[in-house]
């Protein structure tokens, strides 16, 4: 590989790797005051309105720890992630997945339509993102 492309890769991943950084403050700044845990856990959601999940996987650690995230039914969930390994993301009992690149993100988007306690976690290393809790 040439440096020029090198360098463009490079500026690529960055680039995407600083979108989901954003998306995630965004995401945190708008949950408003409390404690850290707080933060990183979205407010229930009403049904049919978004819940966005944000985070960042690197070196098989998950950034913020969302743990359980309550979702109304019906509600659609839209979940980004970034990692600095290829992977997958993996939504279990909905079997939604979705592959991700190494130094990339990628967004994946259900709606949420059976309740129950679910886990999402990068498929091929096995790390939890966080659990779905669908009321």
């Amino acid at each position: 590989m040439d440096v020029c492309h090198a360098s463009r890769r490079r500026h690529l991943i960055t680039g995407t790797l600083a979108i989901a950084a954003a998306t995630l403050v965004v995401s945190l700044a708008a949950c408003g005051g409390g404690t850290r845990s707080d933060a990183a856990r979205p407010a229930p959601a009403v049904a049919g309105a978004p819940v966005e999940i944000a985070v960042i996987v690197n070196g098989g650690r998950v950034t913020p720890a969302t743990e359980r995230v309550d979702v109304a039914r019906g509600s659609t969930v839209r979940i980004t992630v970034a990692t600095d390994i290829a992977d997958e993301v993996h939504v279990h009992g909905y079997d939604v997945r979705k592959e991700l690149p190494a130094r990339g993100a990628a967004t994946l988007e259900f709606v949420a339509d059976q309740a129950g306690l679910f886990e999402v976690e990068t498929h091929r290393s096995g790390v939890v993102i966080c659990q779905l809790v669908v009321r």
